[in-house]
């Protein structure tokens, strides 16, 4: 079962602010967060990890020495 964070879980997690997830989202270089109510979002978690490998991935096109 996949785990939906919520967006405090996420700010936490990640050490982003909620401005810089929304305004990273509107910009395409977020994922999109999953509405679960009324006024209740969250994000799903293998969104989320596939986000960072990917982010882990492009710092490293841009190491000048392998890690």
């Amino acid at each position: 079962l996949q785990q939906i964070l919520r967006r405090k879980e996420v700010e936490k997690r990640l050490g982003l602010s909620r401005s810089s997830i929304y305004v990273m989202m509107a910009e395409g270089r977020f994922p999109k967060s999953v509405k679960l109510g009324h006024r209740a979002v969250g994000w799903r978690s293998d969104d989320l990890q596939r986000w960072l490998d990917e982010k882990r991935e492009s710092e490293r096109e841009w190491l000048p020495y392998p890690p």
